[in-house]
């Protein structure tokens, strides 16, 4: 139990004598009714049982911001660090800034920030292992890091970044609310710390003492219809219509002269000159999702299209290759993990994770291939002739759940540039694509009796173009959206023509003429074709995956010059700067 020290101050001190019944989104502030039951339990805190404490343990709290006062002297995040015992490269509270104006009317506009408690916390939806409870004591969103296996999905959906994921421990972890100091009266450690009295917290919708306003946003405060966060913000002084990022998204945030309120714009800070940056491009971490993903899409149009070929195909040595190749996705997909050996805990949230729910439709997708190939290899096992259909078609249905909730898994409000119907239209034309290519390749390699017939060519070919033609519909309607939305999406669209705009175009070209060469072996059959495909889809495959996944700019907080800040971490590594751990930068990631 948290011992209050004899001396504490007053401000250090909770004081909510009464409060509302709603907050402003329709959600009760007590988070369970009057009378229940788990209102006479005892609070448990480290085995411990703690007698209550607190009058108002079952209402939701959160914090206060007033950005008026915060002069940015990092003592919240001092405060924090040292009560959680955090390494330097790990801060659950975090202050960044955005600025507005010309010498010598400059403004400088500072927020501090933590896990927000919400009210709809998509951290807990998202989490495959269940590590995330929505708590009635507080309102708190809590999170095991013993749970955690290091998928690090919390880390997408939210849009606050608030869960931090550590790559040296390989696990998640987060904000607590200091729920063991509220249990005594306590105010967190860095609404305690905090010098100018900018931070504050209580129960929702009190406004503290001395303030004013209790809005829901300021400038640089993502959108809160994502999760309706439990923060409340005063900022009385007037700002300048554009308030500027200084870290290195290419993002400002322009007021509307009408509403007053801000919203995310695109900032070319950059210029708009095209640049290769192939080495960051194709050196990212998140290569191994770029394995997982062209591997196991590939595997499932080609078994599609095995199933209505294979009278052309020699089956046996067809299914093995695919086993193999999906295999390695899936073997690839594991190690990413921060612990690959709690890979099986993925499972334990299906009911609510797209994550938990496309392991279990993409396990059984495997199981069912791997059930058709033993069948096939061994046809005399007992009842072969009625479990091979059911392994087909166990197949099927995992290809069907697994690959849905591959492409839902990525449709991220906090997230724009995913959050497009191209993102499916990119997968599904993958399936098309580089599953005919694969077919092509292993029927070359003599697993056809007839030898690569034009016929089998030609169809090869046709599915291969449909997915081509697919992908490249989709990228048009991306880009085309993209630069109309104006938020963090226009963001990502802005680095896709300028910092890896050869890249971007040189996928494009190879993505053109992927197509024509699978519309010419539709038409004619020509085997030869499918050596200069190979070559062509699958790079174009590999760069536009590369670039799924390196220019996502998520809905997030504004970083400082040194703190939170990509261009700098980016800086460090290469300088050697990262080597020193005081500034807080790892040096490698998972």
């Amino acid at each position: 139990m948290f011992q209050v020290r004899p001396n504490e101050p007053d401000y250090a001190r909770l004081h909510d004598p009464v409060s509302q019944t709603v907050n402003r989104y329709g959600t009760p502030i007590d988070t369970v009714p009057a009378g229940h039951t788990l209102r006479a339990q005892a609070f448990v805190i480290n085995g411990e049982a703690c007698p209550s404490q607190n009058p108002n343990r079952y209402k939701q709290h959160g914090f206060f911001f007033n950005a008026d006062n915060c002069i940015a002297c990092h003592a919240c995040e001092a405060a924090c660090s040292e009560k959680n015992d955090n390494p330097a490269h790990i801060a659950f509270r975090s202050v960044g800034f955005v600025e507005g104006g010309v010498y010598p009317n400059m403004q400088r506009l500072n927020i501090s920030m933590a896990c927000n408690h919400c009210d709809d916390p998509v951290c807990l939806k998202g989490c495959p292992t269940r590590a995330y409870t929505k708590f009635a004591e507080y309102g708190a969103v809590l999170q095991d890091p013993d749970i955690c296996f290091g998928c690090g999905y919390c880390t997408w959906v939210c849009p606050y970044n608030a869960p931090q994921l550590d790559p040296i421990k390989g696990q998640v972890s987060k904000c607590n609310m200091c729920v063991d100091r509220l249990e005594v009266g306590l105010k967190p450690a860095c609404v305690s710390a905090c010098l100018g009295k900018a931070l504050d917290f209580g129960v929702v919708e009190n406004i503290p003492e001395g303030r004013s306003q209790a809005k829901t946003e300021i400038p640089g405060f993502p959108r809160t219809d994502i999760t309706h966060p439990n923060i409340r913000f005063q900022q009385t002084r007037s700002t300048q219509r554009d308030m500027v990022r200084m870290d290195s998204t290419p993002l400002k945030y322009h007021r509307d002269d009408g509403s007053g309120k801000f919203t995310p714009v695109l900032d070319p800070k950059y210029g708009f000159n095209r640049q290769w940056n192939l080495k960051k491009l194709l050196t990212s971490h998140e290569n191994a999702h770029i394995a997982f993903t062209l591997s196991v899409q590939a595997v499932m149009g080609a078994f599609l299209m095995l199933l209505t070929l294979a009278s052309a195909l020699n089956t046996l040595p067809v299914l093995l290759a695919l086993m193999a190749l999906m295999g390695f996705g899936l073997a690839r997909l594991n190690l990413h993990l921060g612990k690959p050996l709690r890979f099986y805990r993925g499972f334990n949230n299906w009911r609510l994770s797209p994550v938990s729910r496309e392991i279990a439709g993409v396990s059984l997708f495997f199981g069912g291939l791997g059930g058709v190939t033993f069948l096939t290899l061994f046809p005399g096992f007992p009842l072969a002739a009625l479990l091979q259909p059911a392994a087909a078609a166990a197949a099927l249905l995992g290809l069907g759940f697994g690959g849905f909730y591959m492409y839902k898994l990525y449709r991220i409000k906090a997230r724009p540039f995913w959050d497009h119907w191209q993102t499916g239209a990119s997968f599904v034309g993958t399936g098309l694509g580089l599953g005919g290519l694969l077919l092509g390749l292993l029927g070359l390699l003599g697993m056809a009796p007839g030898g690569m017939t034009p016929e089998l060519a030609a169809t090869l070919g046709g599915l291969m173009a449909a997915g081509f033609t697919l992908e490249g519909l989709g990228l048009l309607a991306h880009a085309r959206d993209l630069k109309a939305r104006g938020d963090e999406g226009a963001a990502s669209h802005y680095e896709q023509t300028t910092r890896y705009g050869q890249p971007y175009l040189l996928r494009n070209g190879l993505l053109g003429l992927s197509l024509i060469l699978a519309a010419l072996l539709a038409l004619t059959g020509a085997a030869a074709l499918f050596a200069p495909l190979t070559l062509t889809a699958l790079s174009a495959a590999i760069l536009g995956r590369a670039l799924f996944y390196v220019l996502v700019i998520p809905t997030t907080l504004p970083g400082a010059f040194f703190w939170r800040n990509k261009g700098f971490v980016e800086h460090a590594r290469e300088v050697g700067l990262a080597d020193m751990p005081q500034l807080g930068v790892v040096p490698d990631t998972h």
